[in-house]
């Protein structure tokens, strides 16, 4: 059986491409990103999350208020299980896409705004700010985008809305590296 060699090169160039592809990044955790972001340096980034809702969303959502907006929503799970609720919550994530460090009951946490961390998590990379965007980093270059994204959860589909202030709220998480 003769193949002809358009399909023959056409299935060598799909292999090629299919090499090449990245691998869908992983959830790597808040452990792995405070080895580096909690020093002066880097502005004790991971401390100023950790002080902050964000890093208490998930256990909001496994008290008894909580169980009841949901069971008033129409909701038949407990909140902490509930996807609708989980949305905003935590980040849950595919076994297969997250380390074994990784864990959604950490809340609203680094990689919930960044990004899967496991192919910009390492010091070359981080300290290459094109290269970590590059590697799957979410970088927010502005007020304006930082806001948007914000109401993705922040907004008249919470059950607990109230008017978001985007330069309140932000004034409380906000997180820059220090100019050095």
């Amino acid at each position: 059986m003769k193949i002809p060699r358009f399909l023959i090169m056409m299935l060598l160039g799909i292999g090629i491409i299919a090499s090449y592809a990245p691998a869908q990044n992983k959830y790597v955790g808040t452990k792995m990103c405070k080895a580096c972001h909690n020093t002066e340096k880097m502005g004790k980034q991971y401390d100023v999350w950790s002080k902050t809702k964000h890093a208490g969303a998930y256990k909001t959502l496994a008290t008894d208020k909580a169980n009841e907006i949901a069971k008033a929503k129409g909701i038949s799970k407990p909140a902490a299980e509930a996807p609708e609720c989980l949305e905003c919550h935590a980040k849950p994530v595919d076994p297969k896409f997250a380390d074994r460090a990784y864990d959604a009951k950490d809340g609203v946490q680094c990689e919930t705004c960044h990004g899967a961390g496991s192919a910009y998590k390492n010091m070359a990379i981080m300290k290459d700010k094109a290269r970590s965007i590059a590697a799957g980093m979410t970088d927010f270059k502005d007020n304006a985008v930082i806001e948007k994204w914000c109401k993705t959860c922040h907004n008249e589909k919470s059950p607990t809305f109230k008017e978001f202030k985007f330069d309140e709220m932000w004034g409380k998480i906000k997180h820059p590296v220090p100019k050095s």
